[in-house]
């Protein structure tokens, strides 16, 4: 039986979602408060969380951000009252693996956390069957060193600040190096899916990359727009674009 962490301050959405997960064969715990939802996040193993973001004590974006940066990649579906593309991009860039705005309807929500789980599994016997692409904890990739143990990059010695999904996207890019990737192709192998209309979260994700490996993110050396077809890692010499 799968374990759900639902958390939500509001007693109706907490009572509908707990009735309806458990009709639909879940385990279900809740929480009220950030605090107490990063706590039983990290410690209760559950299989899935729904995160409301307007939480008392602790919003759900820092929690997701924390259980990101704490690498506990349990699936997260963010639901809240905010609906604009700004607010789904920011969630899904922060880490999130789904985004229902409110009001939504049980079967939905059921719906999705089937959804997601499904991908999270594929995800996880993939890696698993998929023998690594190093023999090395670090590999190296012109001035880039990643250590894939550390979660860390650094450039000519000195450590880049990378969010969690930075890491990742950077990760990938350095494992298709000099290959045209589209934004599709980014969306499935970065956040795991390829949900339409989220290729603006590539954009800014990329930009947020530059900013921190290039020397001049408005003139890329190493991270370039392919126009038309989306994006090309290399460290070589060819001049970009």
């Amino acid at each position: 039986m799968k374990k759900v962490l639902v958390v939500d301050d509001e007693p109706a959405i907490v009572t509908l979602l707990e009735y309806n997960l458990k009709q639909a064969n879940f385990e279900v715990e809740s929480a009220t408060n950030g605090v107490d939802a990063l706590s039983m996040a990290e410690n209760g193993m559950f299989d899935i969380v729904l995160l409301d973001l307007m939480l008392p004590e602790m919003s759900g974006e820092q929690v997701l951000k924390q259980l990101r940066m704490d690498r506990n990649d349990t699936p997260v579906i963010l639901l809240t009252a905010k609906d604009t593309e700004f607010d789904k991009v920011f969630g899904l860039e922060m880490g999130a693996d789904d985004y229902i705005p409110k009001p939504f309807s049980p079967r939905e929500v059921i719906a999705r956390i089937n959804a997601v789980l499904r991908r999270y599994e594929k995800n996880v016997s993939s890696k698993e069957s998929s023998p690594s692409k190093t023999s090395s904890d670090v590999e190296v990739a012109g001035p880039f060193t990643i250590d894939h143990k550390k979660y860390r990059v650094s450039a000519d010695q000195k450590n880049l600040k990378l969010t969690p999904k930075e890491f990742e996207l950077m990760q990938y890019l350095v494992s298709h190096e000099n290959q045209v990737l589209s934004r599709d192709q980014l969306l499935q192998g970065v956040w795991g899916f390829d949900y339409s209309g989220q290729s603006r979260m590539v954009d800014i994700q990329i930009a947020h990359l530059r900013e921190k490996i290039e020397p001049d993110s408005k003139s890329p050396k190493y991270l370039k727009t392919i126009r038309g077809f989306g994006y090309e890692f290399s460290t070589g010499d060819d001049d970009a674009e």
